[in-house]
């Protein structure tokens, strides 16, 4: 752990209620987002579940693209939805339909699948679209975390705000509930961890829907990987007639 995000928690630790700067905050955001996906561009391959009544109702498989700078293009690779594209470019969302010749702009909100929006599966990271602050310590699942109140930076996020706890010890997500503009609570994630190549990483982060209750959607996390797309694949018109390798 970097000694910037030690002391962090150590200070979340003694004066949860306030006394940590925003870029020590900053960090452990970082942190946080380091186990769910390395820096740089990546290519990660995502497949996800809708569970009811405890049993797989439907599944669907998907490719990201990830640049920093809020850069995103979701492929789809199940039958059913294969040749659609999303692309998110900052606060901008677009799907293209195999059968359009023009992209048609989506909110960062509009489903994917269950409970999995477009921004769960495009958008990655805390901390470049979020703005935090330490607001206490709570035990979740038998596990003492930091909590941080997060409000989005940005107009294009899924959620407005977002509880999120960390574990103390290393900072790891373990729950974040998310809540829509309305201020209501609409989900709650939790995250399920494993390790690859010695590392601790998150596997899946599993949505509980908190408005209709009763099912479960399971985000996986299949493979991760160093990859780049050129500029000219995050062109919506230009993803309607190429698509990557």
């Amino acid at each position: 752990m970097s000694r910037t995000v030690a002391i962090a928690l150590a200070l979340a630790v003694a004066s949860p209620a306030g006394g940590v700067a925003a870029s020590e905050v900053h960090a452990l955001l970082e942190k946080a987002d380091a186990y769910r996906l390395d820096p740089g561009a990546a290519l990660v391959s995502v497949r996800v579940e809708v569970n009811k009544g405890g049993k797989l109702d439907k599944e669907r498989q998907y490719l990201v693209y990830w640049k920093p700078g809020r850069r995103s293009l979701v492929l789809s690779r199940s039958p059913v939805e294969r040749g659609q594209k999303v692309l998110m470019l900052g606060d901008d969302f677009w799907i293209v339909l195999p059968s359009s010749q023009r992209p048609i702009r989506i909110t960062p909100a509009q489903k994917l699948l269950g409970d999995a929006s477009t921004g769960d599966i495009a958008t990655m990271t805390w901390a470049e679209d979020y703005d935090g602050a330490i607001s206490g310590e709570a035990e979740v699942d038998g596990v003492a975390c930091v909590r941080l109140d997060l409000a989005a930076r940005h107009r294009g996020v899924t959620y407005k705000r977002i509880e999120l706890y960390l574990a103390r010890a290393d900072a790891r997500p373990v729950q974040a509930d998310l809540y829509v503009a309305s201020e209501k609570l609409a989900k709650r994630a939790t995250f399920e961890m494993g390790e690859i190549d010695g590392r601790r990483r998150v596997m899946a982060m599993k949505i509980a829907d908190r408005i209709e209750r009763g099912r479960e959607t399971v985000i996986r996390y299949l493979t991760r990987s160093p990859r780049s797309l050129s500029d000219e694949y995050y062109n919506p018109m230009y993803l309607t007639r190429h698509e990557p390798d």
